[in-house]
């Protein structure tokens, strides 16, 4: 039921299977990606000045390799991983039905892409991710989803890197090769797969604390190290 707590901005109750069609409609990718902008507005609005992003999906370790082999120009192969947990068979499955399902329709605009491929909570990600960027925002990236909503808006804003802190890397298998392309790292790797913005709010108090150790600590001429130091030297 409704709740205040929660904030419903559905855009359909599902993608459509992109075996066969489009994911979504362009109209539908346009509308995420503005819904996914206002919601980090208002929340800058409010004073924040950094923000993560986590999701929930079924399937879309699928929507995203397929994002990614597209964007990072890898083949499928080196983009799927075992999702929630396939064998070798469903694995080989997987990778045979996502092939299929791009040679669909060849696409290379990241917003084609996200449109064919993707899902309403990837394109709103990438839509949240270029506003934050745009508020000068500093921007939690997670593991593999989030990831590879980030590719879509790297592609279309460079500069979005600027503001990025990869806060884990994910036991998803594609996640590593996402961060080797972007030359990124990581702050943590803890064997996590979970999603859902759990790695960046383990990594979060990391960077508290950086930027509590930076700002009030003492440094060693305030605490009189060196002339320790120094007084230690002439004496020897």
């Amino acid at each position: 039921p409704p709740s205040k707590q929660l904030t419903d901005l559905k855009i359909d109750k599902g993608t459509r299977n992109f075996l066969k069609e489009p994911a979504m409609t362009k109209a539908q990718c346009d509308q995420a990606v503005e819904r996914g902008a206002r919601l980090v507005s208002q929340v800058h609005a409010k004073g924040c000045n950094v923000i993560s992003f986590g999701e929930m999906g079924i399937g879309n370790t699928s929507s995203a390799s397929i994002l990614m082999s597209l964007l990072c120009h890898l083949s499928i192969e080196d983009c799927v991983g075992r999702g929630a947990g396939l064998d070798n068979e469903q694995l080989k499955s997987k990778i045979r039905i996502l092939k299929q399902a791009m040679n669909r329709k060849n696409v290379t605009h990241p917003v084609d892409i996200l449109t064919e491929f993707g899902g309403f909570e990837i394109a709103m990600m990438c839509g949240a991710m270029l506003q934050a960027a745009e508020h000068k925002m500093i921007l939690l990236i997670d593991g593999f989803i989030a990831s590879a909503a980030f590719l879509a808006a790297y592609h279309l804003c460079p500069d979005i890197m600027d503001y990025a802190v990869f806060c884990h890397e994910s036991d998803e298998t594609g996640h590593k090769r996402i961060l080797e392309f972007l030359k990124a790292k990581p702050i943590l790797k803890l064997n996590m797969r979970l999603g859902e913005g759990t790695g960046t709010a383990v990594a979060y108090p990391v960077l508290q604390s950086a930027v509590n150790f930076l700002n009030e600590m003492a440094s060693f001429e305030q605490a009189g190290v060196s002339k320790s130091a120094d007084k230690n030297a002439q004496r020897a």
